[in-house]
């Protein structure tokens, strides 16, 4: 993982070919580094990786698109990541960024299948993930309401005794029940090695821990996130607008990682735009 990071970074400083713009559309929680596997070779290989997708696929069935990618990057002082769940990743957009069948009674609730990989160590003082068991079964958060985005809220909220924020949001406001703790008792830390990957649906209560190391240890960890091709990704919008920015999806599109796609709702894309080919798993 040293090695193909090293090499990767170059090409990520390098955004001549990237889907996004980096300007002020952006906003101050940088959205415009979204989906990178796009224009890096090594993350459009790692989306493509079949020791992951082999995984997801034995979850998700055998026809699966990568939708979306992110960096989670944490360094010296940064706080902790709210415990939060997401369904229809309209928590800070306002609109669902993806939609199951209705009638689709093959999953126990909506969400993503994200595979969360450590390009750096993830340790208990550099802000490993944490993750509170069985709670994908109940949606504790309605993402039909709104967050208030203020950027003066970045490390500077202190939760339950412990440093957390949502990017510039306060996740607590999509609470169903205004009175709701999480229940930190049960929560589990995942102490990851980097090259190491955790695999986990979004409906599940998850959260992250501020660094508290020093300043020579970043955190960086990538996330990909994977759905059924019958679910809709990014339906009737053409735009996403979160975290005080906004992107155009014009060079957006979907990566079949396994099977086929026998329905169409998404456009898909066959290579990078670097014109480097996405492997798709056979059936």
């Amino acid at each position: 993982m040293d090695r193909l990071w090293e090499q990767a970074r170059v090409e990520v400083l390098d955004r001549a070919h990237a889907a996004y713009p980096l300007d002020e559309l952006a906003g101050a929680t940088n959205i415009a580094n979204y989906d990178r596997h796009l224009d890096v070779d090594f993350l459009t290989d790692h989306v493509c990786n079949a020791k992951v997708v082999d995984r997801v696929s034995s979850i998700l069935g055998e026809n699966v698109l990568c939708w979306r990618t992110e960096f989670f990057a944490k360094y010296a002082g940064d706080e902790g990541t709210d415990w939060h769940q997401a369904d229809t990743f309209a928590n800070a957009s306002g609109s669902p960024q993806i939609l199951w069948p209705v009638d689709d009674p093959s999953f126990v609730r909506g969400g993503t299948v994200t595979v969360w990989t450590a390009f750096t160590d993830a340790t208990l003082v550099t802000g490993c993930l944490q993750f509170i068991p069985g709670t994908h079964l109940h949606m504790n958060y309605d993402e039909t309401k709104r967050m208030a985005f203020d950027p003066a809220r970045i490390n500077s909220v202190d939760k339950e005794g412990t440093r957390r924020g949502f990017f510039g949001y306060d996740y607590r406001e999509l609470q169903v029940d205004p009175d709701f703790r999480p229940d930190e008792s049960k929560a589990v830390p995942m102490v990851m090695e980097r090259g190491q990957c955790i695999i986990f649906l979004s409906t599940l209560m998850h959260a992250s821990l501020p660094h508290t190391g020093a300043k020579k240890q970043s955190r960086l960890g990538f996330a990909t996130r994977y759905v059924p091709t019958r679910v809709r990704v990014y339906p009737d919008t053409d735009v996403i607008e979160e975290y005080g920015g906004r992107i155009s999806l014009e060079r957006f599109g979907n990566v079949l990682v396994s099977g086929r796609d026998e329905h169409g709702f998404n456009r898909i894309v066959d290579t990078s735009l670097r014109g480097r080919p996405f492997r798709t798993r056979a059936r």
